[in-house]
């Protein structure tokens, strides 16, 4: 008896692991044929930096003299540099979704749903593939950063954990995003969708000043909004040094990516219907 259970706990320990990997083989097809998406139109990641460098350079030197928001031991442009990297990232990938729409007008993403490919590894795939896209904004702004002078702890393990940070925060968003395209199925309403939630989303957090300085029901959305973890996270790798918020800010970003992860990989197949 012991010797038939020992079997059934291997054979179902083997089919969790053949499972595992070809999620995560899938995913990792999906990723890489999204990148040769890319390499079609270089210029997409270019035209996208141009709104976070004007905000960095106009709004954050304008505010660096006027001195109005307290930032504490650092000016308010160097506060601001991890605010605009995660709103970069976000707006790169909040609008994922719209790609989405396009494959289902073409007739696309029937053939890619028709493959016997996990529905999850679908969602992962595109999630990975916008982060990447994301990392180029990282690039370009922390280059900037170096140009203008803005005083960031130059480290080495600071700048891959930050790379890392905008991956993670563009998976969450594009799952949101994938989300919502399978609900609003068309790339007009999506697009007035896309506009509705970006800003708040924006404003809602700690991007562009300190959640002590909030109302107290801006600080009650700033709490729960997934971008103030992200700022959050930057801002310890790139200006504040590390501390017990960032492993809570870990657990708080990788529980919101989870669960937006399985809504998308539920919602995903609903696009096409």
């Amino acid at each position: 008896m012991k010797c038939v259970r020992c079997e059934r706990e291997s054979s179902v320990s083997v089919s969790i692991i053949k499972t595992l990997i070809d999620y995560i083989n899938a995913s990792i097809v999906i990723t890489e044929m999204e990148i040769k998406k890319l390499r079609h139109d270089p210029t997409e990641l270019f035209t996208r930096a141009i709104q976070p460098v004007l905000w960095l350079l106009i709004f954050g030197q304008a505010l660096s003299h006027i001195r109005a928001i307290p930032t504490g031991n650092v000016n308010y442009q160097t506060f601001m540099t991890p605010g605009i990297l995660a709103q970069s990232m976000m707006f790169v990938s909040i609008f994922y979704g719209i790609n989405i729409i396009w494959d289902k007008d073409q007739g696309v993403l029937q053939k890619l749903i028709a493959l016997p490919v996990p529905r999850l590894a679908f969602v992962t795939g595109k999630a990975f593939s916008a982060g990447i896209r994301a990392i180029s904004q990282v690039l370009i702004i922390i280059l900037l950063a170096l140009i203008i002078g803005i005083k960031i702890q130059w480290s080495f393990a600071g700048i891959i954990l930050s790379i890392l940070t905008i991956i993670c925060g563009a998976v969450f968003f594009s799952s949101l995003s994938m989300s919502l395209a399978a609900i609003v199925k068309s790339k007009e309403r999506f697009m007035g969708f896309g506009q509705v939630i970006t800003m708040p989303l924006f404003f809602a957090s700690n991007a562009i000043y300190p959640i002590s300085i909030m109302p107290l029901w801006l600080q009650v959305l700033s709490r729960i909004n997934p971008l103030s973890y992200i700022v959050e996270l930057l801002r310890n790798y790139l200006l504040n040094g590390y501390s017990i918020n960032t492993v809570l800010d870990w657990i708080t970003l990788i529980c919101a990516i989870i669960f937006m992860q399985i809504i998308a990989g539920i919602l995903f197949p609903y696009i096409v219907s």
